[in-house]
């Protein structure tokens, strides 16, 4: 059992990587949900939900009305299903298309069930089907609590055709990017706040979108990792048809607009206190991703480099997650400070 509960928390943190059937065969059904889907990377699904649910309590605290804590777990829940659901997707499709093979950086970074031999077509796509199910049981819950309400009939919508069609063709004709910002940030936490308040808020999506901007990284970083790759196979990401240079210059602009739009909410429109500051302790991490990006690609890994050919997605995955884990550190701190001495910043 503690090996079951180790593999579950290595594979909720880091990226795996296994070569052995024997080895894969003998995991429990969750450590493979979990590395199958990439749920290391869910995680930043996680903190979407949490972020809509703390801007949503807030609301419905200012105005002496219940938090539904089993709406919001529900929600959280299904999205972090949906987004490993859209992952299996993801190597099926690419799989299928012969993209995935000639040891493509897919199958350089993790591990890949289809390209790797531990399952077939059919086991994927059943695999698929219950994360579907279960991801789509949770849109459901969510139409029906607000009584299928025109926006959340929208969002759902809105989200299932992103998750079905992100690889095939959304990402070949380089919106895949503009998909990736604007459902983890505008649609996951605004919808969230709607179904948990009734209340579309544009201004809780403009708080949304320095989450939305800093997961976006990570996948145009991945883009431009392996944008050669992609050129030859046909695959017209974002970095494909701008070019590298671009393409860095873009993820740079992302990061520091992240950082520009926080310090906005909390001194212009008063949305945020100044214990939002806490993202700036991610200042460091930021520093090394964009020294990072304003340079090149190397056309190899440097001596002693272990994780090629991860070189821009590293360092814009590493910020993300610090500054994720600042950003709801102290999003939790602003909600109690609000909970408990409301006035206290405006």
């Amino acid at each position: 059992m503690n090996t079951t509960f180790s593999m579950w928390r290595k594979s909720l943190t880091q990226l795996i990587k296994m070569d052995d059937k024997k080895e894969w065969d003998a995991l429990d059904v969750f450590s493979k949900w979990f590395i199958a889907t990439r749920s290391a990377v869910g995680t930043i699904t996680l903190y979407s939900g949490l972020i809509g649910g703390l801007l949503a309590w807030q609301y419905l605290h200012a105005h002496d009305l219940p938090f539904n804590i089993w709406t919001w777990l529900i929600l959280t829940l299904g999205l972090f299903i949906a987004h490993g659901t859209n992952n299996l997707i993801n190597d099926y499709t690419d799989f299928s298309r012969g993209i995935d093979k000639d040891n493509y950086f897919r199958t350089q970074y993790g591990v890949h069930p289809l390209a790797q031999g531990f399952w077939d077509k059919p086991t994927h796509l059943r695999w698929f089907a219950v994360s579907g199910f279960l991801a789509t049981l949770s849109g459901i819950y969510a139409l029906i609590v607000t009584d299928f309400a025109p926006i959340v009939i929208w969002l759902f919508a809105v989200g299932a055709f992103i998750l079905l069609f992100y690889t095939y063709p959304l990402k070949y004709v380089g919106i895949g990017e503009l998909s990736i910002f604007i459902i983890w940030g505008p649609l996951m936490i605004g919808g969230v706040y709607f179904v948990l308040t009734g209340i579309w808020d544009w201004t809780v999506i403009l708080a949304s979108l320095p989450i939305g901007l800093n997961v976006v990284t990570i996948n145009l970083g991945k883009h431009t990792d392996k944008r050669k790759e992609d050129l030859g196979k046909g695959v017209r990401t974002l970095p494909v048809l701008v070019g590298e240079t671009a393409a860095r210059f873009i993820t740079m602009s992302a990061i520091v607009l992240s950082y520009l739009i926080t310090l906005y909410m909390i001194f212009v429109t008063h949305f945020f206190t100044p214990v939002m500051l806490l993202v700036f302790v991610a200042y460091k991490p930021a520093v090394v991703a964009i020294q990072r990006m304003s340079k090149p690609r190397p056309a190899g890994p440097p001596e002693g480099y272990p994780i090629w050919p991860r070189w821009f997605s590293t360092v814009c995955f590493v910020h993300n997650r610090v500054f994720s884990n600042y950003f709801v550190l102290g999003l939790i701190i602003d909600t109690l400070l609000r909970t408990f001495l409301p006035g206290f910043w405006r």
